[in-house]
Formats: C-alpha cells, sequence, structure tokens
C-alpha cells in the first residue's frame, strides 16, 4: 500500500453514494434539485451534496484522521482547500463529475477520489455508476480497471501519432476569448479535438487508450489528481503548460497530458501556445 488508507475501502464508498444517493435521483431531478453555482454551466444538485454527505461520513469511520477535501465542501467553505498543500493525509473527492450531464439526463458521469499524502497524490479511483466498475492506481502499481466481478485489466495509453492524426479532448471554457479563438484554430491541425464535458470519463478513457491527448485550463484537485496519477501509471506524460508538474495545491497554470513526453511537446508547440 502507498498509503495509511484502505483504497478497497474507498472504491466500496464511491458505490455506495452512487446506489444511494446518485442513481435514485438520476432523471428524476426536480425543479428546486438544481441549482446554479457561478454560471449557467456550473451546477450543483442534491444528489452532489447528498452523495458528499455520506462519503464524507463513511471516510471519517475508514480514516478519521485525514483531511476531507470534497467539491461542496469546499464551496461551503473556501479556506479548506488551503489547507491541502500541508496535510498529512487527505482525500480529495468529486461526488458527481460530470453534473452537467448528470442533470441534463445524459449517462455520462463519475464519482472521483484522490489519496494525497504530505502533498503528494499517491491513489485514485474513478467509479463509473452506469457500468458499475473503477478505474484505480496507486502510485508506482500501475493503473487497472476493476470490475464487479473481481476481474480486473491493467490499462495503458495508446503510442503517440503524427500530429494530423491526434484524437484527444479539450478543455477551452476557462481561456479568455482572444487565447479561446487562437487555441480552438490551432486545435484544426489535430484528428479531432473533442469535449465529453466529464473529466472522470475523460481520464478513463485516456488510460485505456483511446485518446492521445487531454488539456485542461482550470485545476481544482477533486477534478484532475485521480485522473492524472491514472493516466502517468498507464504511462502517460503529464506536467502543466510551463512544464512543472502538476501537485495537489495548484488551481491554475492548465494542464497537458499526452501519450509520451515527445507528443506534449509538440502539442505544446503546436497547439496550446498563446
Amino acid at each position: 500500500m502507498t498509503s495509511a488508507i484502505d483504497i478497497a475501502a474507498i472504491a466500496n464508498i464511491l458505490q455506495e453514494a452512487a446506489a444511494k444517493e446518485i442513481l435514485p435521483r438520476f432523471r428524476n431531478l426536480g425543479a428546486g434539485d438544481v441549482r446554479m453555482k457561478s454560471e449557467a454551466i456550473d451546477l450543483v444538485t442534491e444528489a452532489d451534496e447528498a452523495a458528499e454527505r455520506l462519503i464524507k461520513a463513511r471516510m471519517a469511520e475508514v480514516s478519521p484522521d485525514a483531511l476531507f477535501v470534497g467539491e461542496e465542501s469546499v464551496a461551503a467553505d473556501p479556506a479548506l482547500l488551503s489547507r491541502l498543500a500541508g496535510a498529512d493525509l487527505a482525500i480529495v473527492v468529486d461526488p458527481i463529475d460530470g453534473t452537467f450531464n448528470y442533470a441534463a439526463g445524459m449517462p455520462l458521469f463519475g464519482v472521483m477520489a484522490a489519496v494525497v499524502a504530505k502533498g503528494e497524490t499517491v491513489a485514485g479511483i474513478i467509479y463509473d455508476p452506469m457500468g458499475n466498475d473503477w478505474v484505480i492506481a496507486e502510485k508506482g502499481s500501475g493503473s487497472w480497471l476493476c470490475k464487479a466481478d473481481g476481474s480486473q485489466e491493467r490499462l495503458a495509453t495508446v503510442p503517440s501519432v503524427p500530429l494530423e492524426s491526434l484524437v484527444g479532448c479539450a478543455s477551452t471554457g476557462f481561456y479568455s476569448p482572444e487565447n479561446r479563438r487562437i487555441v480552438m484554430g490551432n486545435m484544426a491541425k489535430v484528428r479531432i479535438a473533442t469535449s465529453y464535458r466529464c473529466a472522470a470519463h475523460e481520464y478513463r478513457a485516456f488510460a485505456a487508450g483511446h485518446f492521445h491527448f487531454l488539456t485542461y485550463q482550470k485545476l481544482m484537485p477533486w477534478d484532475h489528481l485521480a485522473g492524472t496519477l491514472i493516466a502517468q501509471e498507464a504511462g502517460a506524460y503529464a506536467a502543466r503548460f510551463d512544464g512543472s508538474p502538476y501537485l495537489p495545491h495548484h488551481v491554475d497554470g492548465g494542464l497537458l497530458l499526452a501519450s509520451d513526453k515527445d507528443c506534449w511537446d509538440m502539442l505544446r508547440r503546436e497547439v496550446f501556445t498563446v
């Protein structure tokens, strides 16, 4: 084990939250169950909040000394986020990643958790409630698809290809309007650049070898810690746009993940330079 927390226990907690709080509300949300946070595309639902309450309570039983950093907990107490960098042990949770999809009744959302020990991400889990399976990584142990029947499959990123053949996901919503125009114009150089509006499934697909790259501008820890570790353990190269490592306390600076360092350099130079 790379942490003091039982990873299998976390996986079971995410599954329980989905079964009790998320799936029963899917396509059953009332008008008052969905609220806007910062803007119309930034939503929170009753399911997000109920799932996080359950996960937090269960995590307190599994590891009472760990700092709990959940997306909705930070929304209620922003100062909580600043404690992450100095925590000996922390669990970082996104109760529903892809809330926009979830609220729209689209079955593309996930539940994510990362374990951070002394400023380093040491484990990541992405649970798919619709498929009832997990992608799990512990630092130094590879990335694995774990199915409900107990079977496991090791994941690996796909080898790089020429620029014009690259397929990936690119989130451009947090660029300035001028930089967005530049980047979206540059993306004509690759074969396909899309967005699932769900980092959980983008990371899962990337780690399983279905994409060559992912990129994000806004770096909230619950959105990217688990997925970045999973991608790296599957063989990917990941760094912020300035080339520095992505760490749990980072919330800006952009993030680019690619099949390998050469692919990363090519994308940074040809597409994501503004």
